[in-house]
């Protein structure tokens, strides 16, 4: 009999429905968007070193043309005017290396056709600065304009305002021009013994730009105030603000699919059912990310998000 009893409980084929659990595929985690400041923010490992080399990118199209035909190893005491970009339209562009620097090299040849953005110029900043080296995964986190740099030496002092110098990209190797020689002096033929005449110093070489040598890697330079106390080689962490917005609408990042431009949400109605949607995405700080259209911003959304489609059967990659 109790066997025809346990039995009986499957009489109908299904299995009772167990208590406490929801129905297959019902959403239980959801959030709202919400709005708040955000910045772009990127954490550096970095460290104190004597005279950093930086280097100083082209403004805009055109023809780079050097000024200093033999420059000073002196520090600029203000901003120093080092050269020229002529863009198209016949305008020029000056090129200052920062008080306090000396021109470390020409990365290119003078009357070098460049583009906005390129390294033409490396300097050395006098003193101590701090370094931070860049890896490909940061760099293009990294590359708009930076906005804010704070630092904070281990067992040190900080955190500090920490002004970036130049540019992130890697520098090829560049080269100094020598100094002009001096006047060479020839022998006279004649016989009144007439002092020798001089002669004119030979036309210096305009080159001086890369040799095509490996660059080096990518690193962020900034100086710390004058009241901070620095010591050569103390490991320093740099908090880099790339970008800030106010009041963006935003959406924990395990609610979006994508990381940057476009991503996916799942909107849940009131029938519990998911609705993906394209959204277009802006900053993250690694928690939240904004939302920039795509969403009104009453909408319930799934967490986690939407599984980015897998590719179709037999499709190739770029390089298939």
């Amino acid at each position: 009999m109790l066997a025809a009893v346990l039995c009986g409980c499957d009489a109908g084929g299904e299995s009772a429905a167990t208590p406490g659990l929801e129905a297959r595929g019902t959403v239980l985690t959801t959030v709202k968007p919400t709005r708040q400041d955000l910045s772009n923010q990127i954490s550096l490992s970095g460290s104190v070193t004597i005279n950093p080399v930086f280097g100083i990118v082209a403004p805009t199209d055109g023809e780079l043309r050097f000024l200093d035909k033999t420059p000073s190893k002196v520090p600029a005491v203000r901003p120093k005017w080092v050269a020229t970009v002529w863009d198209d339209e016949g305008a020029p562009r000056r090129i200052n290396i920062p008080q306090g620097s000396i021109l470390a090299g020409r990365l290119m040849d003078d009357r070098s056709d460049v583009t906005a953005g390129m390294p033409i110029i490396s300097a050395k900043h006098s003193g101590y600065g701090i370094v931070a080296e860049i890896d490909s995964a940061q760099a293009y986190r990294i590359s708009g304009a930076i906005t804010d740099v704070r630092a904070q030496i281990k067992n040190g002092p900080g955190p500090f305002a920490c002004t970036a110098l130049g540019t992130i990209a890697a520098l090829p190797a560049g080269s100094i021009p020598e100094p002009p020689p001096p006047p060479a002096t020839t022998p006279t033929d004649s016989p009144s013994g007439a002092p020798p005449v001089a002669q004119p110093p030979q036309q210096e070489e305009t080159g001086g730009g890369s040799d095509g040598s490996e660059a080096t890697g990518m690193r962020l330079v900034c100086t710390p105030p004058g009241n901070v106390k620095l010591i050569n080689g103390a490991q320093v962490t740099l908090q880099v603000i790339t970008e800030k917005a106010a009041k963006v609408m935003v959406l924990p990042v395990e609610a979006v699919a994508g990381v940057q431009g476009k991503g996916k949400v799942d909107i849940v109605g009131a029938d519990q059912q998911r609705k993906t949607v394209d959204v277009v995405l802006g900053l993250t700080d690694g928690k939240v990310v904004q939302i920039k259209s795509g969403l009104k911003g009453n909408e319930t959304i799934a967490v986690p998000g939407p599984d980015l489609p897998a590719a179709a059967d037999g499709a190739k990659g770029p390089n298939g």
